[in-house]
């Protein structure tokens, strides 16, 4: 934890705070070694994730779609009318 903490530069205790709060949630495990704990991630709740985050993902992608062939029509008439 000592790693981590430096890593990120914060004070163990907080570092400490946030992994048990990652742990909870299921998102870190840990592997107890001696007087350490060696800690992963999880790949389950990220995937879970991408996988919620893939249909407001595909939403956005057809939004800024039309943002941009909005903003391009509206390009090409300033262009017509500054050439006029």
């Amino acid at each position: 934890m000592g790693e981590i903490a430096d890593h990120l530069h914060i004070r163990q205790p907080q570092a400490s705070k946030h992994l048990r709060v990652l742990h909870e949630a299921g998102m870190v495990e840990f592997d107890a070694e001696v007087n350490r704990r060696i800690y992963k991630l999880r790949s389950e709740p990220f995937e879970a994730l991408d996988l919620w985050l893939k249909e407001f993902r595909n939403i956005w992608e057809e939004k800024f779609d039309n943002l941009d062939r909005y903003l391009q029509d509206l390009q090409k008439r300033e262009n017509k009318e500054n050439e006029n």
